[in-house]
């Protein structure tokens, strides 16, 4: 095979990758999850797609600002969670909850008042792209 048929090969390889772990994103759009649930998924389903490359399809898609990136307190893996629809991720405040791991985007007035009420009172000024509320949400506490 010609040099250029290899690197076209190479190229379709990362564009049907990518267009499997944003298949896999959107579907779970409303969870959380870690870059191993993502290659344990395709492999499950039959995709032979190595560690590496989801890692760095996943750290491209939060540099375009469609996936979110954080890390939960009692874990050492980075969890991730689909936010295309919501790009400017690092301007608005986080909430997840406890059972179902469902992050919420918390876009209001009262987000806005909570940052300045806590640089007011501590002197402290809120990274947003840091900053996740955990809870349970209203369905789960219903169960």
């Amino acid at each position: 095979m010609s040099k250029d048929g290899d690197v076209t090969m190479k190229q379709e390889y990362k564009t049907k990758a990518r267009g499997l772990i944003i298949d896999y994103l959107q579907q779970n759009a409303g969870v959380r999850f870690t870059a191993r649930d993502v290659f344990e998924q395709l492999k499950a389903v039959g995709e032979n797609i190595d560690r590496a490359t989801v890692y760095r399809n996943l750290e491209k898609l939060c540099t375009e600002g469609k996936l979110l990136r954080y890390r939960e307190n009692d874990s050492q893996a980075a969890c991730y969670q689909y936010s295309e629809g919501h790009e400017q991720c690092d301007r608005h405040l986080h909430a997840q909850c406890l059972s179902c791991g469902r992050v919420f985007h918390l876009e209001n007035e009262f987000v806005e008042e909570f940052e300045k009420k806590i640089q007011a009172t501590y002197g402290i000024g809120v990274d947003c792209s840091k900053t996740m509320i955990v809870g349970r949400c209203d369905d789960c506490k219903t169960e």
